[in-house]
């Protein structure tokens, strides 16, 4: 029998233009059993969203295959919206069948308090992501955005991703990654002994000591680009991190 156990992904990266990765996630989805007691998304589901009336063969195709593991095999689904997909909105989540959660939530695993975030807020060190990120996440920002016709969005959205990798391949590659002040801060204000999230794609355990003495645990999951991978926290308070 299998182990009872709760599975955590976070920047699968999904986009129609990349048919593989797209069957790599609906091929793994299509194989979780009913020994799983929950699938925590943490940001980042697609590469890019634009509201949730573009509903693509591709979109339908995802929302579907989600809401399949909830209803056929009583998974519950956590969403954490990610840098990329935070405009998703109510109409998606509904028909995927997926919850979701405020960019930072503590759960209780098996009894092991666990922060869970996406991770970019703790990106202290790039100002000018998060002056876009502030930008990007102000509600009129969003309303205004959202009036726009569809074909307009796409253009605007692929315009942002240029940008965003120009930017990506010459700043510093040491301010895209957290800051262990930012990392401290947090698990002593959650008083988690574990962290989890993604957006750094860079997969890591990394063990820590908090000022307050307290041995502690930041566990990075990475993209789906580099290769599909998930965490599997078990009942028995064992985890792995698990390529595919």
């Amino acid at each position: 029998m299998n182990k009872r156990k709760t599975i955590f992904i976070s920047d699968i990266h999904l986009d129609e233009t990349n048919p593989n990765l797209t069957k790599k996630f609906l091929d793994w989805l299509d194989r979780l059993d009913i020994s799983i007691d929950a699938l925590y998304i943490l940001g980042d589901l697609f590469e890019f969203w634009i509201g949730d009336d573009d509903n693509t063969p591709f979109h339908q195709t995802i929302k579907q295959a989600l809401n399949n593991a909830v209803l056929n095999k009583h998974i519950p689904i956590y969403f954490i919206h990610g840098n990329r997909d935070f405009l998703i909105g109510k109409n998606f989540l509904k028909e995927a069948g997926c919850i979701a959660l405020s960019e930072e939530v503590m759960i209780s695993l098996y009894g092991t308090p666990v922060l869970l975030m996406h991770g970019d807020t703790l990106c202290k060190e790039d100002h000018v992501y998060l002056r876009i990120r502030k930008l990007f996440h102000n509600h009129f920002f969003q309303y205004l955005f959202l009036l726009f016709p569809l074909s307009l969005r796409k253009k605007i959205a692929h315009a942002v991703r240029v940008r965003s990798k120009q930017y990506t391949q010459s700043a510093p590659k040491a301010i895209m990654d957290v800051t262990a002040q930012a990392v401290c801060d947090i698990m002593l204000k959650q008083q988690a002994t574990y962290l989890i999230h993604g957006h750094t794609h860079r997969k890591k355990i990394h063990t820590l000591t908090l000022p307050n003495k307290q041995s502690s645990t930041r566990i990075v999951l990475g993209s789906w680009h580099d290769g599909a991978n998930a965490l599997y926290w078990y009942d028995s308070n064992q985890w792995e991190m698990a390529c595919f």
